[in-house]
């Protein structure tokens, strides 16, 4: 369904700050694959989500989605096969909008805009039956800005949006870190169970190596722009975290010192 295969992408080259973000990267992901990832600050994560979403061009090397190869494509023109949450709630939707007006948008991402922006009447039930399994009390409330709702509440929203049209390929960057332990928790609950009902094919970035083991049915690692480690199914389920950092680094040769995953 996603085939990545030897994306390449350098920062600032030929400069000082010269920076190889993704070296050779291959990635390929089946129909319904829900693929976990991790990695130390400057791995390459979201390098790779973003040049799979499109926000900046690889330097070689292809991206394709369901059979399309997308890889000089804009980031605007790939919104029809993807969906994405962000790590920060104030992003992907749109603060001064009703909570039914950014579904509305939603619902129209990737198709041919018209003048009829909002929501009409015959939408209104269906968002508010969509919102009530939420289970976070805003069915009742789809005129309220976006804007009021708590960081829990927004980033629900902003999966509902990123998932209304069940999209090829579901980009999740860090969507829980920004918040508090209990509202992460039942932000990713929410998100296994969307993405098992509309069997949602998945890449979620995290930083929480008890999260990346727990969820999904395949992990990956990435080092220096690679992907080092890649587990599914019994192996993966049979992992623990003190496994997956000798797994790491055997394969890195280099203790993992990002403070932040190993409290996570």
């Amino acid at each position: 369904m996603l085939d990545v295969k030897e994306i390449r992408k350098t920062f600032n080259k030929g400069t000082i700050n010269e920076k190889r973000a993704l070296q050779g990267l291959s990635l390929h992901l089946n129909d319904g694959d829900f693929v976990t990832v991790i990695g130390g600050n400057g791995a390459g994560k979201s390098t790779m989500l973003n040049a799979i979403a499109g926000l900046w061009p690889v330097d070689s090397g292809s991206i394709t989605i369901d059979g399309v190869d997308v890889t000089k494509q804009p980031e605007h023109k790939r919104a029809k096969y993807i969906g994405r949450v962000f790590q920060d709630p104030m992003m992907g939707t749109a603060a001064n909008m009703q909570i039914e007006e950014n579904l509305a948008i939603a619902s129209r991402r990737g198709k041919i805009p018209g003048l009829a922006w909002s929501s009409k009447a015959s939408q209104r039930e269906k968002f508010r039956e969509m919102v009530a399994e939420l289970d976070l009390g805003l069915e009742d409330r789809l005129s309220s800005k976006v804007g009021l709702l708590s960081g829990g509440q927004r980033q629900a929203v902003t999966l509902l949006m990123a998932t209304i049209n069940k999209p090829k390929l579901l980009l999740l960057d860090e969507h829980t870190a920004a918040l508090d332990p209990k509202t992460a928790a039942k932000v990713l609950e929410l998100t296994e169970r969307i993405v098992e009902r509309d069997k949602l094919t998945t890449l979620m970035i995290t930083h929480n190596m008890r999260d990346a083991l727990r969820c999904g049915n395949r992990l990956i690692m990435l080092h220096n722009g690679q992907i080092i480690i890649d587990v599914a199914g019994e192996e993966k389920k049979n992992l623990d975290v003190p496994d997956l950092l000798k797994m790491f680094e055997k394969a890195s040769g280099a203790e993992m010192a990002n403070d932040r995953m190993l409290l996570g």
